[in-house]
């Protein structure tokens, strides 16, 4: 199951938009910054496939300025 790391960056005054956004989306974790407009944001899924499925729907959602990969990894269990 991938889990991955990223940042993720709202259009200019959208912080609250985006993450209400990215809280809708199902293998997500959202830690939102309390002095800056960027969020760490973690997925969860249980395959490759469900992995690029939730990063296409992150990449269109309206809000989003930048989403950056910090760190990746598959847990094999």
């Amino acid at each position: 199951m991938p889990v991955k790391s990223y940042l993720a960056r709202p259009h200019t005054g959208k912080f609250n938009e985006l993450i209400v956004e990215l809280s809708a989306l199902r293998g997500c974790e959202i830690i939102p910054s309390t002095n800056e407009e960027i969020a760490v944001l973690v997925t969860d899924t249980l395959n490759e496939e469900e992995d690029i499925l939730l990063v296409s729907k992150i990449n269109t959602l309206d809000n989003l300025k930048m989403l950056t990969m910090v760190s990746g990894f598959e847990v094999n269990t």
